[in-house]
Order: structure tokens, then sequence, then C-alpha cells
């Protein structure tokens, strides 16, 4: 009987061993799963923080239909890649027609980020590969989201509406948890 117990107890073991390592695993590669958007504010004054909302409308305008057409991260990198001298026009644009005088700067890089909850889904704490967007100084609170699959990209100021492939992304995304 002994001998029995010993054996279940390892067994049970092993499998929660397995059951952990995988568990570590898919936090892992949900990491890698998704580009994310960062658009840092030059201060923390009231109108810098203003201009942010402003220029972040803009950007999401502009890159809701690339993104669109992206059917994987890669490719949503690669697009955005693409494009960064683009998005920094559409933010230097707004920041202009606003009355401001400092510029932006884009970029695709792995940036830490907090956990943050996006309806039914919950992204953990950790490094993601993103779009940067640091308007003047970029030392102000910021605004972030997910670009890829494009999680967020609704607010009162732009409507968007996504095909049904990219409802069929996010939908295999949420079902990979």
């Amino acid at each position: 009987m002994k001998k029995f117990i010993a054996a279940a107890t390892l067994i049970t073991l092993i499998v929660c061993g397995i059951l952990i390592a995988s568990y570590q695993k898919t936090y892992a590669a949900a990491e890698t799963d998704y580009l994310r958007i960062h658009v840092r504010a030059n201060s923390n004054e009231q109108i810098d923080q203003s201009v942010k909302y402003a220029v972040k409308d803009e950007v999401v305008k502009f890159i809701t239909p690339y993104v669109a057409e992206c059917v994987t991260k890669q490719a949503a990198i690669e697009k955005m890649s693409q494009i960064l001298p683009e998005i920094e026009e559409v933010c230097d644009a707004t920041l202009k027609a606003k009355g401001f005088s400092y510029t932006s700067r884009a970029q695709i890089r792995a940036e830490e980020f907090p956990t943050r909850v996006y309806g039914d889904l919950t992204l953990e704490s950790g490094v993601y590969d993103a779009l940067i967007i640091e308007l003047g100084s970029g030392t102000g609170d910021n605004w972030w989201c997910v670009i890829y699959p494009p999680l967020c990209f609704t607010s009162a100021t732009t409507e968007v509406e996504y095909r049904s492939a990219i409802y069929e992304i996010i939908k295999n995304f949420q079902n990979k948890k």
C-alpha cells in the first residue's frame, strides 16, 4: 500500500509540474501574440494630455485600415514599420493644427507594460512588442492599447467597422486561453 501511495504521489507531482510548465509556456507565448501601441504625452500638463488624445484618435484612424489587412502579429509589425514616417506625419500634423511646436517620434520596440483588461481579455504585465509614439519629450502620462489583434480601436470620436476576418482573429486569440 505504501508503494501505491508513493507512486500516486509521484504521478500527481509530475502531472502538476507539467500543468505548471504548460501554463508558464502559454503565458510567455501570450506576450508574443500581441502588438501594442503606446502614446506618450510631452508632459503631464493638461494641454499636453489633451493633445495626446487628439493625436491618438488621428493615429488610430490612420492605422486601422492597415491593421485590418494583417492576419498575423508579424504582418502587423512589418506594416507598422513600413508606415512609421506616415504615422509621424499624422502625429505632427495634429500637433501643428492644435498649435504645438514640438514633434513626434514613432518606432517599434519591446517594452514593459502593466496588466491591462480589455473587455473579457486580460493581458498580464510583461514585455510586449509595441508601436511607441513619443510626443515632444515623451515624459508625460501615456495611453496604451492593442494594435494586433485590434482590441480597442473604438471610441466616441472614432467609429471603426472591422471585417469578419478580424473578428475571427480576435475570437481565436480569446479561445487560446
